[in-house]
């Protein structure tokens, strides 16, 4: 069977200015929490490999982005740095890094390949941190003015632009679980770092409209599908409030301009709403993306909790459900998830059928791989998990499309192995392989296979 993709279909791949550029105290750029927790806590961080030690694009850029075009990239996302662009955080601008992303951005189109471009990718200026972070509404104003500035400087060639990549990430790993910097357990503190990240969001998505400068702009949700272990209605109750939590808690502001009343009710019966402004109601309303990107990795099974909430632990989302592991599944056991390939389609059935078919496009979707060069045959890894694993997941977002979705692409994480937070290095997802050692790039079997399957928008079942 041929599955063939639309004309025009976004064929690219992901990565992020911390993940990537390195130079993560050059050329004017200031620390990020990364920067200081790696300094406090080095060894939180995979064989003690910090954030300076990224796939140097920061130096590389040229030769970076002609192996996107080699690999028939039309689009590409990455971010801008915030600690780069404005190092104390608001005020005065580095011009060593407008003429930074000057060139990546120029030498992109150069090659035919659109420039998407993220404005949050985890990178909190450590100066902004100092502030109170996104509990600090003095933040959000200088992220609003941050997302300006870069519109002003880019917007005229920049035309896809997305104010955070995965927005729940920073709220479940520094405010609940203990995985990101500030390493905070507090739900109350979570909620208002989530509702502020919002706030923040709305009020550059409205400074973008008010330009008019003929693009669009988005968000990047990490959606991760609730599925009940049954359909027992405890079981169904559990996996509805995990769904509010961890998809629909930015999904309906982003997508509607408000959030589920569930959710709001759930919250204030606990005691741990946020505090509002009187204004935040239209400006929510005028949030509303023209854009969504879809990073999905695994989906979420759920069921009811066997057992009562301990009265005095932290109030946690867990008071509510439990995570349940299906017998069978199929699992990466590299990263401990699970490789399920329909969810990418469900997502793509609820948004059509509960938001009112949104323009959408899947952002990331990947498998990290541990220790891949035990599969290099004749120096390429041989990575056919990860053709598999790509191949099966266009199978169901083309099923989605030829039900009526309107996903405009699909972009794999990501481009070159790259660094990855506290995992560093420990599971390799590019494209392109890295020698941390020589800096040496090399395409792997997979990247020959998107290549081919890019210039031919689609693929046959069997190659």
């Amino acid at each position: 069977m041929k599955y063939q993709f639309p004309d025009n279909f976004w064929w690219g791949s992901a990565s992020s200015a911390p993940q990537t550029e390195g130079e993560t105290l050059g050329f004017g750029k200031t620390a990020t929490i990364w920067d200081r927790w790696f300094k406090e806590q080095p060894t939180r961080f995979h064989n003690g490999v910090g954030p300076a030690e990224t796939s140097t694009f920061y130096k590389n850029w040229k030769e970076d982005i002609a192996l996107l075009k080699a690999l028939n990239h039309n689009t590409f996302r990455t971010s801008i740095s915030w600690a780069r662009l404005i190092p104390e955080g608001c005020g005065t601008v580095n011009h060593e890094a407008v003429t930074f992303y000057n060139q990546v951005i120029d030498e992109l189109l150069a090659q035919g390949i659109k420039p998407f471009i993220n404005l949050f990718h985890f990178d909190m200026p450590m100066v902004m941190q100092q502030q109170g972070g996104w509990e600090n509404r003095d933040v959000v104003t200088a992220y609003a003015e941050f997302a300006s500035k870069c519109f002003e400087l880019f917007g005229d060639r920049v035309k896809h632009w997305f104010t955070f990549n995965e927005p729940v990430v920073p709220v479940e790993g520094g405010y609940l679980y203990d995985f990101h910097y500030p390493n905070v357990v507090d739900f109350k503190r979570a909620a208002t770092v989530a509702y502020h990240t919002m706030i923040a969001h709305s009020l550059a998505v409205k400074a973008y409209h008010e330009r008019n400068d003929g693009g669009e702009i988005g968000i990047i949700l990490n959606l991760t599908p609730s599925y009940p272990r049954s359909q027992n209605p405890a079981d169904v109750k559990a996996a509805n409030i995990a769904d509010l939590m961890f998809n629909r808690s930015f999904l309906d502001p982003a997508l509607r301009g408000e959030y589920p009343q569930e959710l709001v009710a759930l919250l204030k019966e606990h005691g741990q709403l946020p505090v509002c402004q009187p204004e935040d109601k239209a400006l929510l309303a005028a949030g509303v993306v023209d854009l969504l990107g879809i990073n999905y990795y695994q989906p979420r099974r759920i069921k009811c909790r066997d057992s009562l909430v301990n009265p005095d632990s932290p109030f946690m989302p867990e008071w509510f459900f439990e995570a349940y592991e299906m017998p069978g599944r199929k699992m990466n056991p590299y990263r401990g998830w699970e490789i399920y390939e329909q969810g990418i389609y469900d997502i793509l059935t609820n948004l059509r059928e509960n938001y009112g078919n949104p323009n959408c496009y899947i952002s990331e979707n990947g498998m990290g791989v541990e220790n891949e060069q035990r599969f290099d045959e004749n120096g390429q890894i041989q990575d056919d998990y990860r053709i598999d694993f790509v191949r099966d997941h266009l199978k169901w977002l083309h099923k989605g499309i030829s039900e009526g979705s309107n996903c405009l692409g699909y972009h794999m994480w990501t481009f070159i192995d790259n660094w990855s937070w506290c995992n560093a290095y420990k599971n390799r997802y590019g494209f392109v392989s890295l020698n941390l050692e020589t800096q040496q790039r090399t395409i792997k079997k997979s990247g020959e296979w998107y290549r081919t399957t890019a210039a031919e928008n689609g693929f046959n079942d069997r190659t």
